[in-house]
């Protein structure tokens, strides 16, 4: 029997947005506004580099207009010509319409004011760790003694666990300047993407990406710091995740029951792969409680950024 062919998937029915007539909305001001109305609108999920829906509506707002965020109150009262209107029209609607994160439509994201490219392939990235290697690690805290190293410029390997689109592995290519760093995942499509980053910023020198399970694929190597945001969503927040979440790679989220899965992985391995002034910096979201209790006897130092309370932990090799 001839087998019947499949029906070609369906593409998202497109949103059934207000329609706005030319000459209605002029500038950027005012696709923001409509954006931002049609977002709410929609109950939007914003946890993706923005996290309210006026600074998603910036965002793609100036992606479209490829501006830079920073540029954004430059040309606020710009107008924008009838082709540009078009196509903010069109990114908003395919924002409410398939509920995909902002970074996935215009395949971009900013960590630390720097651009990397992103697709489906990888989760979006938004970790606190971009911003405490500036602030805790040679630079803005420096002053105020909260700095955890002396120099920065002595750290000269470091690891950066589930790298995804390998952004952190870049930022701590910048603030470690005689660092050569190595990128682990175990997901083949999100080295492709981190490739693309690492080639972007002209670093296939000092970054080198490797395919595996954590630890395995550097073998007894050590290094003077090891950086890690792994999959920390326990099964009572991976039941919840909103349907932007569900757009990106489980594989990414999924922390096992208590959320911890992976990072009880790496703080056992952890020590064997630290040089002895070495340190490790983990991310775990919102699994302190639970790590704290799996872990009594050890003295996590709990990081916090401008935007999360004891989410990042430090702690150094002489300690595990």
């Amino acid at each position: 029997m001839a087998r019947r062919s499949k029906p070609a998937a369906k593409r998202p029915a497109a949103a059934k947005l207000p329609k706005v007539a030319s000459g209605e909305l002029l500038t950027l001001l005012d696709f923001v506004r409509y954006a931002t109305s049609r977002f709410v609108e929609a109950k939007l999920a914003f946890a993706h580099g923005t996290t309210d829906p006026v600074a998603e509506a910036a965002f793609l707002v100036c992606e479209t207009l490829h501006l830079h965020p920073d540029q954004f109150e430059a040309f606020a009262t710009a107008r924008v010509t009838a082709q540009e209107a078009r196509a903010i029209l069109d990114v908003i609607a395919r924002r409410v319409a398939t509920r995909k994160p902002a970074a996935y439509l215009v395949n971009r994201i900013y960590m630390r004011g720097l651009p990397f490219y992103v697709d489906e392939r990888t989760i979006v990235p938004r970790s606190f760790i971009g911003e405490l290697l500036d602030s805790h690690f040679g630079g803005e805290d420096d002053d105020a003694g909260g700095s955890l190293i002396d120099d920065p410029r002595a750290i000269e390997s470091v690891l950066d666990l589930c790298t995804g689109s390998g952004c952190l592995a870049i930022l701590a290519s910048r603030r470690f300047p005689n660092a050569r760093i190595d990128a682990v995942d175990i997901s083949r499509d999100a080295l492709a993407v981190a490739a693309r980053n690492v080639a972007d910023y002209g670093l296939q020198d000092r970054v080198t990406l490797h395919r595996g399970d954590l630890f395995k694929p550097v073998g007894g190597k050590r290094y003077d710091l090891i950086i890690s945001n792994p999959p920390y969503v326990d099964a009572e927040g991976m039941a919840g995740l909103p349907r932007e979440c569900r757009a990106e790679p489980k594989l990414a989220f999924d922390g096992g029951a208590d959320g911890l899965d992976i990072v009880r992985r790496i703080l056992d391995e952890a020590g064997r792969h630290l040089t002895p002034q070495g340190g490790l910096l983990c991310e775990i979201g919102r699994c302190r409680p639970a790590l704290e209790a799996a872990y009594p006897q050890l003295p996590l130092l709990w990081l916090d950024t401008e935007e999360s309370d004891g989410e990042v932990f430090w702690i150094a090799a002489a300690d595990l």
